[in-house]
Protein backbone atom coordinates (compact mmCIF):
# COMPACT_ATOMS: atom_id res chain seq x y z
CA UNK A 1 0.00 0.00 0.00
CA UNK A 2 1.36 3.21 -0.99
CA UNK A 3 1.96 6.20 1.38
CA UNK A 4 2.96 9.83 1.79
CA UNK A 5 6.03 10.54 4.01
CA UNK A 6 7.62 13.85 4.79
CA UNK A 7 11.23 13.83 4.74
CA UNK A 8 13.80 16.42 6.86
CA UNK A 9 17.16 16.36 5.50
CA UNK A 10 19.68 18.07 7.60
CA UNK A 11 23.29 18.79 7.65
CA UNK A 12 25.29 20.58 4.74
CA UNK A 13 22.57 19.96 1.63
CA UNK A 14 22.26 22.59 -0.04
CA UNK A 15 24.56 24.36 -2.38
CA UNK A 16 26.50 20.54 -2.72
CA UNK A 17 23.80 19.51 -5.38
CA UNK A 18 21.72 17.12 -2.99
CA UNK A 19 18.47 18.02 -4.01
CA UNK A 20 19.44 17.10 -8.07
CA UNK A 21 21.12 13.89 -6.87
CA UNK A 22 17.82 12.94 -4.50
CA UNK A 23 15.88 13.53 -7.80
CA UNK A 24 17.89 11.38 -9.83
CA UNK A 25 17.65 8.71 -6.88
CA UNK A 26 13.87 9.47 -6.56
CA UNK A 27 13.34 9.14 -10.28
CA UNK A 28 15.43 5.56 -10.35
CA UNK A 29 12.86 3.98 -7.69
CA UNK A 30 10.20 5.44 -9.79
CA UNK A 31 8.70 7.47 -6.85
CA UNK A 32 6.02 9.86 -6.47
CA UNK A 33 6.40 12.77 -4.87
CA UNK A 34 9.19 16.13 -4.73
CA UNK A 35 12.25 17.69 -3.22
CA UNK A 36 12.66 21.07 -2.48
CA UNK A 37 14.84 23.39 -0.74
CA UNK A 38 13.55 24.80 2.57
CA UNK A 39 14.55 28.46 4.13
CA UNK A 40 16.49 26.62 6.98
CA UNK A 41 19.13 24.95 5.12
CA UNK A 42 17.48 21.86 4.99
CA UNK A 43 16.18 19.93 2.39
CA UNK A 44 12.30 18.65 2.21
CA UNK A 45 11.24 15.53 0.00
CA UNK A 46 7.72 14.13 -0.01
CA UNK A 47 8.28 10.43 -1.30
CA UNK A 48 4.66 8.58 -2.10
CA UNK A 49 6.31 4.93 -1.46
CA UNK A 50 5.24 1.44 0.51
CA UNK A 51 6.43 0.50 4.41
CA UNK A 52 9.16 -1.36 2.60
CA UNK A 53 10.59 0.84 0.27
CA UNK A 54 10.92 3.82 2.78
CA UNK A 55 13.57 2.53 4.31
CA UNK A 56 15.90 2.31 1.22
CA UNK A 57 14.58 5.99 0.38
CA UNK A 58 15.75 7.05 4.09
CA UNK A 59 19.23 5.04 3.71
CA UNK A 60 19.30 6.80 0.15
CA UNK A 61 19.08 10.18 1.83
CA UNK A 62 21.46 9.81 4.60
CA UNK A 63 24.62 8.73 1.37
CA UNK A 64 23.63 11.98 -0.61
CA UNK A 65 26.03 13.12 -3.14
CA UNK A 66 30.01 13.65 -2.25
CA UNK A 67 30.10 17.50 -1.10
CA UNK A 68 27.27 16.67 1.10
CA UNK A 69 27.32 16.08 4.92
CA UNK A 70 23.79 14.58 5.67
CA UNK A 71 23.27 14.63 9.82
CA UNK A 72 20.08 13.83 9.99
CA UNK A 73 16.67 12.21 8.40
CA UNK A 74 13.63 12.66 10.24
CA UNK A 75 10.50 11.41 8.62
CA UNK A 76 6.55 11.15 9.41
CA UNK A 77 3.98 10.30 7.35
CA UNK A 78 1.25 12.84 5.93
CA UNK A 79 -1.90 12.75 4.64
CA UNK A 80 -1.92 11.97 0.44
CA UNK A 81 -3.72 14.21 -0.90
CA UNK A 82 -1.70 14.98 -3.78
CA UNK A 83 -2.05 13.51 -7.39
CA UNK A 84 1.07 13.29 -8.53
CA UNK A 85 1.82 11.20 -11.62
CA UNK A 86 5.83 11.34 -11.09
CA UNK A 87 8.59 12.89 -9.01
CA UNK A 88 9.22 16.69 -8.96
CA UNK A 89 12.52 19.01 -8.43
CA UNK A 90 11.19 22.01 -7.02
CA UNK A 91 13.18 25.04 -7.43
CA UNK A 92 11.94 28.05 -5.20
Amino acid sequence: MQKAFRLIISGRVQGVGYRRWFYQQAQALALKGYVKNLATGEVEALVITDAENLSRVIELAYLGPPHAEVHQVSSCEVSQDLAMNDFQNIRE
